[in-house]
Protein backbone atom coordinates (compact mmCIF):
# COMPACT_ATOMS: atom_id res chain seq x y z
CA UNK A 1 0.00 0.00 0.00
CA UNK A 2 1.04 2.99 -0.82
CA UNK A 3 0.45 6.34 1.85
CA UNK A 4 -0.89 9.27 0.81
CA UNK A 5 1.18 12.36 1.58
CA UNK A 6 1.79 15.39 1.37
CA UNK A 7 3.83 18.91 2.32
CA UNK A 8 2.08 20.06 5.94
CA UNK A 9 1.93 24.01 6.75
CA UNK A 10 5.65 24.94 8.12
CA UNK A 11 6.10 27.80 10.87
CA UNK A 12 9.64 28.85 10.16
CA UNK A 13 12.37 28.49 12.96
CA UNK A 14 13.54 25.03 14.64
CA UNK A 15 12.13 25.71 18.36
CA UNK A 16 8.24 23.65 18.91
CA UNK A 17 5.67 27.23 19.17
CA UNK A 18 3.10 28.63 17.48
CA UNK A 19 -0.11 27.77 15.40
CA UNK A 20 -0.73 23.94 15.17
CA UNK A 21 -1.46 21.88 12.96
CA UNK A 22 -4.04 22.53 9.98
CA UNK A 23 -7.89 22.67 10.80
CA UNK A 24 -6.64 21.93 14.59
CA UNK A 25 -7.67 24.80 17.22
CA UNK A 26 -4.29 27.54 17.78
CA UNK A 27 -2.86 26.28 20.85
CA UNK A 28 1.01 26.55 21.79
CA UNK A 29 0.30 22.97 23.24
CA UNK A 30 2.87 20.07 21.58
CA UNK A 31 0.14 17.68 22.12
CA UNK A 32 -3.24 18.01 22.12
CA UNK A 33 -5.74 15.38 24.07
CA UNK A 34 -7.82 14.38 20.57
CA UNK A 35 -9.63 11.35 23.02
CA UNK A 36 -12.95 12.71 23.25
CA UNK A 37 -13.34 13.97 20.11
CA UNK A 38 -12.02 11.14 18.40
CA UNK A 39 -14.44 8.77 19.26
CA UNK A 40 -11.63 6.59 21.00
CA UNK A 41 -14.12 6.30 24.24
CA UNK A 42 -12.43 2.91 25.97
CA UNK A 43 -12.32 3.01 29.82
CA UNK A 44 -10.56 0.24 31.23
CA UNK A 45 -12.03 -1.90 34.05
CA UNK A 46 -9.48 -3.54 36.66
CA UNK A 47 -11.39 -5.94 38.27
CA UNK A 48 -10.63 -4.58 41.72
CA UNK A 49 -11.65 -6.64 43.95
CA UNK A 50 -10.58 -5.30 47.48
CA UNK A 51 -8.08 -8.57 47.92
CA UNK A 52 -5.23 -6.34 46.26
CA UNK A 53 -4.94 -9.09 43.73
CA UNK A 54 -1.40 -8.25 41.35
CA UNK A 55 -2.99 -8.32 37.93
CA UNK A 56 -5.65 -6.12 38.79
CA UNK A 57 -2.63 -2.95 38.29
CA UNK A 58 -0.76 -4.17 35.12
CA UNK A 59 -2.60 -3.86 31.97
CA UNK A 60 -3.68 -2.55 29.96
CA UNK A 61 -1.68 -2.12 26.69
CA UNK A 62 -2.78 -0.75 23.61
CA UNK A 63 -1.86 -1.12 19.49
CA UNK A 64 -1.35 0.75 16.11
CA UNK A 65 -2.04 -1.14 13.19
CA UNK A 66 -3.07 -1.45 9.96
CA UNK A 67 -5.77 -3.98 10.04
CA UNK A 68 -7.65 -3.10 7.21
CA UNK A 69 -4.93 -1.60 4.49
CA UNK A 70 -6.32 1.54 3.83
CA UNK A 71 -3.70 3.27 5.06
CA UNK A 72 -4.17 4.80 8.19
CA UNK A 73 -3.56 3.45 11.48
CA UNK A 74 -6.26 1.61 13.79
CA UNK A 75 -6.30 1.10 17.53
CA UNK A 76 -6.64 -2.39 19.38
CA UNK A 77 -6.98 -1.68 23.22
CA UNK A 78 -6.99 -4.96 26.03
CA UNK A 79 -9.44 -5.16 28.32
CA UNK A 80 -9.61 -6.46 32.01
CA UNK A 81 -12.20 -8.24 33.96
CA UNK A 82 -12.99 -9.20 36.92
CA UNK A 83 -10.72 -11.80 39.41
CA UNK A 84 -11.59 -14.72 41.40
CA UNK A 85 -15.41 -14.20 40.69
CA UNK A 86 -17.72 -12.96 38.41
CA UNK A 87 -18.03 -9.86 39.19
CA UNK A 88 -19.26 -7.43 36.34
CA UNK A 89 -17.89 -3.49 36.15
CA UNK A 90 -21.23 -2.31 38.28
CA UNK A 91 -20.00 -4.61 40.86
CA UNK A 92 -16.26 -2.45 40.84
CA UNK A 93 -14.69 -1.70 43.96
CA UNK A 94 -13.38 1.66 41.84
CA UNK A 95 -14.88 3.18 39.22
CA UNK A 96 -15.00 4.47 36.71
CA UNK A 97 -17.86 1.76 35.12
CA UNK A 98 -17.75 0.42 31.80
CA UNK A 99 -19.98 -1.64 29.33
CA UNK A 100 -20.77 -4.91 30.52
CA UNK A 101 -19.17 -7.77 29.96
CA UNK A 102 -15.85 -6.33 28.92
CA UNK A 103 -13.60 -7.45 26.43
CA UNK A 104 -10.83 -5.91 24.44
CA UNK A 105 -11.71 -3.28 21.82
CA UNK A 106 -10.52 -2.71 18.02
CA UNK A 107 -11.23 1.08 16.77
CA UNK A 108 -11.17 1.80 13.44
CA UNK A 109 -9.54 4.55 12.63
CA UNK A 110 -11.66 6.83 9.68
CA UNK A 111 -8.88 9.29 9.10
CA UNK A 112 -10.79 12.76 7.44
CA UNK A 113 -8.83 15.11 4.98
CA UNK A 114 -10.45 17.97 3.81
CA UNK A 115 -9.34 20.36 1.14
CA UNK A 116 -7.94 22.67 3.11
CA UNK A 117 -5.46 20.15 4.33
CA UNK A 118 -7.31 19.89 7.92
CA UNK A 119 -7.25 16.37 9.59
CA UNK A 120 -9.92 15.14 11.34
CA UNK A 121 -9.28 11.87 13.43
CA UNK A 122 -12.63 9.71 13.88
CA UNK A 123 -12.58 6.10 15.62
CA UNK A 124 -15.25 4.22 15.00
CA UNK A 125 -15.86 0.76 17.10
CA UNK A 126 -15.59 -2.20 15.16
CA UNK A 127 -15.29 -4.98 17.93
CA UNK A 128 -18.52 -6.58 16.81
CA UNK A 129 -17.94 -6.71 12.89
CA UNK A 130 -14.20 -7.66 13.44
CA UNK A 131 -14.88 -11.27 15.00
CA UNK A 132 -12.41 -10.37 17.88
CA UNK A 133 -14.30 -12.26 21.37
CA UNK A 134 -11.09 -11.27 23.53
CA UNK A 135 -12.65 -11.57 27.24
CA UNK A 136 -9.25 -12.64 29.00
CA UNK A 137 -8.13 -11.05 31.25
CA UNK A 138 -5.83 -8.52 29.43
CA UNK A 139 -2.51 -7.09 29.07
CA UNK A 140 -0.59 -6.96 26.09
CA UNK A 141 -0.75 -6.76 22.10
CA UNK A 142 1.58 -7.56 19.46
CA UNK A 143 1.33 -7.14 15.94
CA UNK A 144 2.78 -8.74 13.12
CA UNK A 145 1.91 -10.77 9.52
CA UNK A 146 2.72 -14.23 10.71
CA UNK A 147 1.72 -15.88 7.73
CA UNK A 148 2.71 -13.27 4.75
CA UNK A 149 -0.54 -12.56 3.17
CA UNK A 150 0.00 -8.90 3.71
CA UNK A 151 -3.09 -8.67 6.21
CA UNK A 152 -1.59 -7.88 9.93
CA UNK A 153 -2.26 -10.22 12.43
CA UNK A 154 -2.43 -9.65 16.68
CA UNK A 155 -1.24 -11.74 19.26
CA UNK A 156 -3.14 -10.89 22.78
CA UNK A 157 -1.57 -11.85 25.91
CA UNK A 158 -3.37 -11.78 29.11
CA UNK A 159 -3.09 -13.44 32.85
CA UNK A 160 -4.43 -17.21 31.60
CA UNK A 161 -4.13 -18.22 28.24
CA UNK A 162 -2.87 -15.80 25.10
CA UNK A 163 -4.82 -15.69 22.06
CA UNK A 164 -3.99 -15.07 18.30
CA UNK A 165 -5.49 -13.76 16.03
CA UNK A 166 -5.74 -13.76 12.28
CA UNK A 167 -6.28 -11.15 9.54
CA UNK A 168 -8.66 -12.75 7.16
CA UNK A 169 -8.24 -9.69 5.02
CA UNK A 170 -12.12 -8.15 4.73
CA UNK A 171 -11.84 -6.33 8.13
CA UNK A 172 -12.51 -10.00 10.60
CA UNK A 173 -10.33 -11.91 12.42
CA UNK A 174 -10.19 -15.58 13.45
CA UNK A 175 -8.91 -17.10 16.32
CA UNK A 176 -6.05 -19.44 15.41
CA UNK A 177 -4.62 -20.33 18.51
CA UNK A 178 -4.86 -24.02 18.63
CA UNK A 179 -4.39 -24.03 14.46
CA UNK A 180 -1.17 -21.76 15.46
CA UNK A 181 -0.08 -23.60 18.60
CA UNK A 182 0.68 -20.59 20.13
CA UNK A 183 -1.64 -20.73 23.39
CA UNK A 184 0.97 -19.82 26.05
CA UNK A 185 -1.07 -20.54 29.36
CA UNK A 186 1.42 -18.77 31.57
CA UNK A 187 1.14 -15.00 32.68
CA UNK A 188 2.12 -12.95 29.88
CA UNK A 189 2.82 -9.23 29.11
CA UNK A 190 4.85 -8.02 26.69
CA UNK A 191 5.18 -10.28 22.84
CA UNK A 192 7.62 -9.57 20.14
CA UNK A 193 7.10 -10.62 16.43
CA UNK A 194 10.81 -10.69 14.64
CA UNK A 195 11.99 -12.99 11.98
CA UNK A 196 15.32 -14.05 14.44
CA UNK A 197 16.54 -17.02 11.59
CA UNK A 198 16.28 -14.95 8.80
CA UNK A 199 14.30 -17.27 6.96
CA UNK A 200 11.42 -14.60 6.00
CA UNK A 201 8.10 -16.00 8.09
CA UNK A 202 8.26 -13.67 11.64
CA UNK A 203 8.59 -16.04 14.99
CA UNK A 204 7.32 -14.79 17.94
CA UNK A 205 8.70 -14.37 21.16
CA UNK A 206 6.19 -14.27 24.68
CA UNK A 207 7.38 -12.41 27.89
CA UNK A 208 6.39 -14.21 30.84
CA UNK A 209 5.79 -13.09 33.93
CA UNK A 210 5.26 -14.75 37.72
CA UNK A 211 3.82 -17.82 38.62
CA UNK A 212 0.61 -15.76 40.13
CA UNK A 213 -2.42 -17.74 41.91
CA UNK A 214 -5.54 -15.64 43.17
CA UNK A 215 -5.83 -18.23 46.01
CA UNK A 216 -4.50 -19.14 48.46
CA UNK A 217 -3.97 -15.24 48.23
CA UNK A 218 -0.69 -13.71 49.46
CA UNK A 219 -0.83 -10.67 51.83
CA UNK A 220 1.49 -7.47 51.44
CA UNK A 221 1.59 -4.24 53.56
CA UNK A 222 2.76 -0.62 53.32
CA UNK A 223 4.97 0.83 55.54
CA UNK A 224 2.44 1.76 57.90
CA UNK A 225 0.64 -1.59 58.11
CA UNK A 226 -2.25 -1.08 55.77
CA UNK A 227 -3.17 -3.59 52.90
CA UNK A 228 -1.06 -3.51 49.52
CA UNK A 229 0.23 -4.67 46.81
CA UNK A 230 2.93 -7.12 46.52
CA UNK A 231 5.70 -7.51 44.53
CA UNK A 232 7.24 -9.89 42.01
CA UNK A 233 9.95 -11.36 44.93
CA UNK A 234 6.79 -12.45 46.81
CA UNK A 235 6.27 -15.27 43.49
CA UNK A 236 8.29 -17.43 41.49
CA UNK A 237 9.47 -16.54 37.84
CA UNK A 238 8.19 -18.63 34.78
CA UNK A 239 10.31 -18.96 31.91
CA UNK A 240 9.68 -17.18 28.52
CA UNK A 241 8.42 -18.90 25.43
CA UNK A 242 9.91 -18.76 21.71
CA UNK A 243 8.17 -19.96 18.81
CA UNK A 244 9.51 -20.24 15.94
CA UNK A 245 7.19 -20.13 12.63
CA UNK A 246 7.58 -22.95 10.60
CA UNK A 247 5.62 -21.12 7.16
CA UNK A 248 2.45 -23.31 6.93
CA UNK A 249 0.53 -22.07 9.64
CA UNK A 250 2.03 -23.29 12.56
CA UNK A 251 4.99 -22.48 14.87
CA UNK A 252 7.00 -24.70 17.16
CA UNK A 253 7.62 -23.83 20.61
CA UNK A 254 11.39 -23.62 20.05
CA UNK A 255 12.33 -22.42 24.13
CA UNK A 256 14.10 -25.55 25.09
CA UNK A 257 16.33 -25.74 21.34
CA UNK A 258 16.80 -21.90 21.42
CA UNK A 259 18.49 -22.38 25.01
CA UNK A 260 15.82 -19.71 26.20
CA UNK A 261 14.67 -21.86 28.80
CA UNK A 262 18.17 -22.03 30.37
CA UNK A 263 16.81 -18.45 32.34
CA UNK A 264 13.84 -17.13 34.17
CA UNK A 265 12.68 -13.28 35.15
CA UNK A 266 9.44 -11.71 35.75
CA UNK A 267 9.71 -10.58 32.47
CA UNK A 268 7.83 -7.50 31.80
CA UNK A 269 9.04 -5.33 28.67
CA UNK A 270 10.69 -7.18 25.43
CA UNK A 271 12.24 -5.91 22.25
CA UNK A 272 14.04 -7.23 19.71
CA UNK A 273 17.29 -5.49 18.20
CA UNK A 274 20.59 -6.25 17.39
CA UNK A 275 22.67 -6.09 20.03
CA UNK A 276 26.10 -6.60 19.00
CA UNK A 277 25.30 -4.97 14.57
CA UNK A 278 25.97 -8.43 13.20
CA UNK A 279 22.94 -7.76 11.45
CA UNK A 280 20.53 -10.70 13.19
CA UNK A 281 18.13 -10.42 15.52
CA UNK A 282 18.86 -10.30 19.15
CA UNK A 283 16.34 -10.37 22.14
CA UNK A 284 16.27 -8.17 25.43
CA UNK A 285 14.19 -8.87 28.04
CA UNK A 286 13.44 -6.58 30.95
CA UNK A 287 12.77 -8.30 34.31
CA UNK A 288 10.92 -6.86 36.96
CA UNK A 289 13.42 -6.86 40.17
CA UNK A 290 15.86 -9.09 38.60
CA UNK A 291 18.60 -9.69 36.58
CA UNK A 292 17.61 -8.13 32.54
CA UNK A 293 18.37 -10.62 29.75
CA UNK A 294 20.18 -10.01 26.36
CA UNK A 295 19.63 -12.97 23.98
CA UNK A 296 22.18 -12.63 21.66
CA UNK A 297 21.35 -14.42 18.46
CA UNK A 298 24.10 -17.56 17.61
CA UNK A 299 22.90 -17.52 13.92
CA UNK A 300 22.07 -21.30 14.13
CA UNK A 301 18.51 -20.75 16.23
CA UNK A 302 20.07 -20.60 19.80
CA UNK A 303 20.88 -17.70 21.74
CA UNK A 304 23.34 -16.99 24.54
CA UNK A 305 22.69 -14.54 27.25
CA UNK A 306 25.23 -12.04 27.67
CA UNK A 307 23.25 -9.58 29.55
CA UNK A 308 25.85 -9.54 32.23
CA UNK A 309 28.96 -9.54 29.88
CA UNK A 310 27.27 -6.73 28.21
CA UNK A 311 26.84 -4.37 31.09
CA UNK A 312 22.75 -4.63 30.84
CA UNK A 313 21.83 -6.93 33.04
CA UNK A 314 22.07 -4.65 36.28
CA UNK A 315 22.73 -1.17 36.80
CA UNK A 316 26.32 0.57 37.33
CA UNK A 317 25.83 0.28 41.18
CA UNK A 318 25.41 -3.88 40.20
CA UNK A 319 21.90 -3.73 41.24
CA UNK A 320 19.27 -4.90 39.41
CA UNK A 321 15.91 -3.16 39.02
CA UNK A 322 11.68 -2.94 38.54
CA UNK A 323 12.23 -2.86 34.84
CA UNK A 324 8.86 -2.70 33.14
CA UNK A 325 9.26 -0.49 29.78
CA UNK A 326 11.90 -0.69 26.98
CA UNK A 327 12.95 0.37 23.85
CA UNK A 328 16.02 0.12 21.70
CA UNK A 329 16.94 3.53 19.39
CA UNK A 330 20.06 5.10 18.14
CA UNK A 331 19.53 8.14 20.03
CA UNK A 332 23.03 9.38 19.85
CA UNK A 333 23.42 9.22 15.98
CA UNK A 334 26.18 6.56 15.80
CA UNK A 335 24.66 4.07 14.30
CA UNK A 336 24.14 1.57 16.91
CA UNK A 337 21.10 0.95 19.11
CA UNK A 338 20.66 2.03 22.70
CA UNK A 339 18.47 0.67 25.71
CA UNK A 340 16.25 2.77 27.36
CA UNK A 341 14.09 0.98 30.84
CA UNK A 342 11.65 2.52 33.02
CA UNK A 343 11.65 1.78 36.51
CA UNK A 344 10.09 1.64 40.04
CA UNK A 345 10.33 5.09 42.21
CA UNK A 346 13.36 5.75 43.68
CA UNK A 347 15.28 3.57 40.88
CA UNK A 348 15.34 5.82 38.17
CA UNK A 349 15.09 5.48 34.71
CA UNK A 350 18.00 3.58 32.91
CA UNK A 351 19.73 4.75 30.03
CA UNK A 352 22.64 1.57 28.23
CA UNK A 353 24.67 3.46 25.59
CA UNK A 354 26.07 1.19 23.09
CA UNK A 355 29.73 1.48 22.13
CA UNK A 356 28.89 -0.06 18.73
CA UNK A 357 30.21 -3.55 19.29
CA UNK A 358 27.38 -5.02 21.81
CA UNK A 359 28.90 -3.16 24.99
CA UNK A 360 26.65 -1.22 27.04
CA UNK A 361 27.67 1.82 29.55
CA UNK A 362 24.67 3.01 31.93
CA UNK A 363 24.83 6.70 31.35
CA UNK A 364 21.27 7.69 33.26
CA UNK A 365 22.88 10.44 35.29
CA UNK A 366 24.97 12.03 32.20
CA UNK A 367 21.91 11.98 30.40
CA UNK A 368 20.02 13.76 32.96
CA UNK A 369 17.14 11.10 32.20
CA UNK A 370 17.87 9.42 35.59
CA UNK A 371 17.60 12.26 38.20
CA UNK A 372 14.25 13.31 37.70
CA UNK A 373 12.41 9.85 37.16
CA UNK A 374 13.22 8.71 40.49
CA UNK A 375 9.82 9.72 41.78
CA UNK A 376 7.75 8.04 39.36
CA UNK A 377 7.07 3.87 38.59
CA UNK A 378 7.48 4.15 34.62
CA UNK A 379 5.89 1.73 32.04
CA UNK A 380 4.95 2.56 28.85
CA UNK A 381 8.29 4.06 26.77
CA UNK A 382 9.75 4.51 23.78
CA UNK A 383 12.79 6.72 21.98
CA UNK A 384 10.64 8.60 19.01
CA UNK A 385 11.46 12.62 17.87
CA UNK A 386 8.51 14.25 18.86
CA UNK A 387 9.47 17.59 17.26
CA UNK A 388 11.44 16.10 14.02
CA UNK A 389 14.92 17.52 14.74
CA UNK A 390 16.28 14.34 13.53
CA UNK A 391 17.28 13.27 17.15
CA UNK A 392 15.29 10.89 19.32
CA UNK A 393 13.56 11.94 22.20
CA UNK A 394 12.17 9.87 25.03
CA UNK A 395 9.09 9.51 26.52
CA UNK A 396 7.92 7.58 30.22
CA UNK A 397 4.14 6.79 30.90
CA UNK A 398 4.05 6.70 34.85
CA UNK A 399 1.76 5.08 37.84
CA UNK A 400 2.80 3.59 41.20
CA UNK A 401 2.30 -0.13 41.76
CA UNK A 402 2.82 0.42 45.74
CA UNK A 403 0.29 3.01 47.54
CA UNK A 404 1.37 6.47 47.59
CA UNK A 405 1.02 7.39 50.98
CA UNK A 406 0.27 11.37 50.60
CA UNK A 407 -2.74 10.51 48.41
CA UNK A 408 -4.12 7.55 50.33
CA UNK A 409 -4.18 10.47 53.02
CA UNK A 410 -6.30 12.26 51.03
CA UNK A 411 -9.08 9.52 50.22
CA UNK A 412 -8.08 8.80 46.89
CA UNK A 413 -9.93 5.62 46.14
CA UNK A 414 -7.03 4.53 43.70
CA UNK A 415 -3.65 6.37 45.04
CA UNK A 416 -1.37 4.94 42.45
CA UNK A 417 -1.68 8.14 39.86
CA UNK A 418 1.29 10.46 38.49
CA UNK A 419 2.18 12.27 35.39
CA UNK A 420 3.42 11.30 32.39
CA UNK A 421 7.26 12.72 31.33
CA UNK A 422 8.84 14.38 27.88
CA UNK A 423 12.22 14.45 27.59
CA UNK A 424 13.52 16.15 24.61
CA UNK A 425 17.70 15.43 22.66
CA UNK A 426 19.79 18.17 23.27
CA UNK A 427 22.02 16.97 20.44
CA UNK A 428 25.05 16.48 23.13
CA UNK A 429 24.15 13.27 25.13
CA UNK A 430 21.74 14.90 27.26
CA UNK A 431 18.02 15.38 27.84
CA UNK A 432 16.00 18.37 29.03
CA UNK A 433 12.65 17.38 31.13
CA UNK A 434 10.12 19.22 29.13
CA UNK A 435 7.01 17.34 30.49
CA UNK A 436 5.71 21.53 32.08
CA UNK A 437 6.09 23.07 28.39
CA UNK A 438 4.43 19.85 26.46
CA UNK A 439 0.79 20.50 27.07
CA UNK A 440 -1.94 20.41 29.29
CA UNK A 441 -2.64 16.71 28.64
CA UNK A 442 1.12 16.06 30.31
CA UNK A 443 -0.99 17.81 33.57
CA UNK A 444 -3.13 14.56 33.99
CA UNK A 445 -2.04 12.39 36.85
CA UNK A 446 -3.04 8.83 35.72
CA UNK A 447 -2.01 5.25 36.47
CA UNK A 448 -0.69 5.09 32.90
CA UNK A 449 0.70 1.49 31.63
CA UNK A 450 0.84 0.74 28.13
CA UNK A 451 2.24 3.18 25.47
CA UNK A 452 1.91 3.02 21.19
CA UNK A 453 3.90 5.01 19.10
CA UNK A 454 2.59 6.49 15.75
CA UNK A 455 1.49 8.37 13.37
CA UNK A 456 -2.18 8.58 13.11
CA UNK A 457 -2.69 11.29 10.95
CA UNK A 458 -0.25 10.70 8.90
CA UNK A 459 0.99 14.24 8.50
CA UNK A 460 4.49 13.22 9.53
CA UNK A 461 4.31 13.35 13.07
CA UNK A 462 4.31 10.65 16.20
CA UNK A 463 1.39 10.79 18.01
CA UNK A 464 0.76 8.98 20.92
CA UNK A 465 -1.85 6.26 22.97
CA UNK A 466 -1.99 5.85 26.24
CA UNK A 467 -3.37 2.49 27.94
CA UNK A 468 -4.25 4.03 31.72
CA UNK A 469 -5.03 1.61 34.29
CA UNK A 470 -8.97 1.56 35.62
CA UNK A 471 -9.16 4.69 33.68
CA UNK A 472 -9.91 6.35 29.78
CA UNK A 473 -7.66 5.46 27.37
CA UNK A 474 -5.55 8.83 26.49
CA UNK A 475 -4.95 10.05 22.46
CA UNK A 476 -2.34 12.60 22.42
CA UNK A 477 -2.42 14.67 18.79
CA UNK A 478 1.35 15.79 18.04
CA UNK A 479 0.89 19.25 17.43
CA UNK A 480 4.45 20.16 16.48
CA UNK A 481 6.59 18.11 14.22
CA UNK A 482 4.88 18.24 11.17
CA UNK A 483 5.95 22.00 11.15
CA UNK A 484 9.14 20.71 10.29
CA UNK A 485 10.71 18.15 7.49
CA UNK A 486 10.16 14.65 7.61
CA UNK A 487 10.39 11.10 5.52
CA UNK A 488 7.65 8.51 6.22
CA UNK A 489 8.81 5.05 5.02
CA UNK A 490 6.90 1.70 4.75
CA UNK A 491 9.22 -1.16 3.94
CA UNK A 492 7.67 -4.17 2.29
CA UNK A 493 8.44 -7.78 1.09
CA UNK A 494 9.17 -8.80 -2.33
CA UNK A 495 5.93 -9.53 -2.39
CA UNK A 496 4.74 -6.05 -1.74
CA UNK A 497 3.12 -7.86 1.03
CA UNK A 498 4.67 -8.35 4.52
CA UNK A 499 6.21 -5.22 6.33
CA UNK A 500 9.67 -5.71 6.97
CA UNK A 501 9.95 -5.95 10.67
CA UNK A 502 13.56 -5.97 11.60
CA UNK A 503 14.98 -3.57 8.13
CA UNK A 504 17.15 -1.05 8.84
CA UNK A 505 16.80 2.15 7.62
CA UNK A 506 19.65 4.71 6.86
CA UNK A 507 18.69 8.58 5.63
CA UNK A 508 21.60 10.27 4.15
CA UNK A 509 21.51 13.65 4.45
CA UNK A 510 23.56 16.42 2.99
CA UNK A 511 25.53 17.41 5.90
CA UNK A 512 26.02 14.84 9.26
CA UNK A 513 25.68 11.32 9.61
CA UNK A 514 23.25 9.01 7.87
CA UNK A 515 20.09 8.57 10.49
CA UNK A 516 19.54 5.24 11.13
CA UNK A 517 16.23 3.82 12.68
CA UNK A 518 14.72 0.18 12.40
CA UNK A 519 11.41 -0.98 11.14
CA UNK A 520 9.61 -2.88 14.79
CA UNK A 521 6.14 -3.01 15.82
CA UNK A 522 7.66 -3.78 19.41
CA UNK A 523 9.16 -2.43 22.44
CA UNK A 524 7.37 0.27 24.70
CA UNK A 525 5.37 -2.15 27.64
CA UNK A 526 2.62 -4.73 26.36
CA UNK A 527 2.11 -2.31 23.43
CA UNK A 528 2.55 -2.31 19.62
CA UNK A 529 3.58 0.55 17.21
CA UNK A 530 3.17 1.97 13.54
CA UNK A 531 5.77 -0.52 11.43
CA UNK A 532 6.37 2.44 9.69
CA UNK A 533 9.31 4.76 9.98
CA UNK A 534 9.28 8.42 10.25
CA UNK A 535 12.50 9.96 10.03
CA UNK A 536 12.52 13.96 11.54
CA UNK A 537 14.84 16.51 9.11
CA UNK A 538 14.91 19.77 10.93
CA UNK A 539 14.97 21.88 8.37
CA UNK A 540 16.73 20.51 5.86
CA UNK A 541 14.99 20.69 2.69
CA UNK A 542 15.97 17.37 0.92
CA UNK A 543 17.99 14.24 1.47
CA UNK A 544 20.75 12.64 -0.45
CA UNK A 545 19.20 9.21 -0.34
CA UNK A 546 17.60 6.51 1.68
CA UNK A 547 19.61 3.13 2.41
CA UNK A 548 17.75 -0.43 3.59
CA UNK A 549 19.15 -3.06 5.05
CA UNK A 550 17.25 -5.77 4.47
CA UNK A 551 16.33 -8.84 7.41
CA UNK A 552 17.63 -11.21 4.96
CA UNK A 553 21.21 -9.01 4.46
CA UNK A 554 20.89 -7.14 1.28
CA UNK A 555 21.51 -3.36 1.01
CA UNK A 556 19.84 -1.63 -1.42
CA UNK A 557 19.71 2.75 -2.11
CA UNK A 558 17.29 5.28 -3.47
CA UNK A 559 18.00 8.71 -4.45
CA UNK A 560 14.34 9.84 -5.25
CA UNK A 561 11.85 9.78 -1.73
CA UNK A 562 10.06 12.02 -1.72
CA UNK A 563 10.25 13.90 1.50
CA UNK A 564 7.35 15.47 3.79
CA UNK A 565 5.25 12.43 2.44
CA UNK A 566 4.72 8.75 2.84
CA UNK A 567 6.15 6.89 0.64
CA UNK A 568 6.13 2.34 0.37
CA UNK A 569 10.02 1.32 -0.43
CA UNK A 570 9.52 -2.76 -2.26
CA UNK A 571 12.49 -4.93 -1.39
CA UNK A 572 14.26 -5.74 -5.00
CA UNK A 573 13.55 -2.26 -6.66
CA UNK A 574 16.19 -0.22 -5.42
CA UNK A 575 19.67 -0.09 -6.61
CA UNK A 576 22.25 -2.85 -5.02
CA UNK A 577 24.27 -0.81 -2.66
CA UNK A 578 28.38 -1.29 -1.90
CA UNK A 579 27.78 0.34 1.39
CA UNK A 580 26.59 -2.09 4.82
CA UNK A 581 25.14 -0.77 8.23
CA UNK A 582 26.22 2.05 10.28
Amino acid sequence: MLLAGGCADRTPGPEPGGAGKPGAAATDDWFVDGTTVSGLDFVHFNGMSGDYQLPEIMGPGVGMLDYDNDGDLDVYIVQGHGLGRDQTPDEAVFPPRTPSPPRDRLYRNDLDIGTDGARTLRFTDVTDESGIDARGYGMGVATGDFDNDGWVDLYVTNFGPNQMWRNNGDGTFTDVTARTRTGEGQWSVSASFADFDRDGWLDLYVANYVNYQLEPRTECFTSVGEPDYCGPQNFDPVPDRLFRNQGDGTFLDVTTLAQISRARGPALGVVATDINSDGWIDFYVANDGAANHAWLNQRNRTFRDVALAAGIAVNANGWPEGSMGVDAGDFDGDGDEDLAMTHLVRETNTVYVNDGSGFFEDRSAATGLGPPSLPFTGFGTGWFDFDNDGRLDLLAVNGAVKTIEALAREGDPFPLHQRNQLFHNLGDGRFEDVTDRAGKVFELSEVSRGAAFGDLDNDGDIDLVVGNNAGPARLLINNVGHRRHWIGLRLAGADARRDMLGARVAVVRADGPPLWRRVRSDGSYASANDSRVLVGLGDAPAVRGVRVVWPGGRVEEWSDVAIDAWTTLTEGTGSPSNEDGP
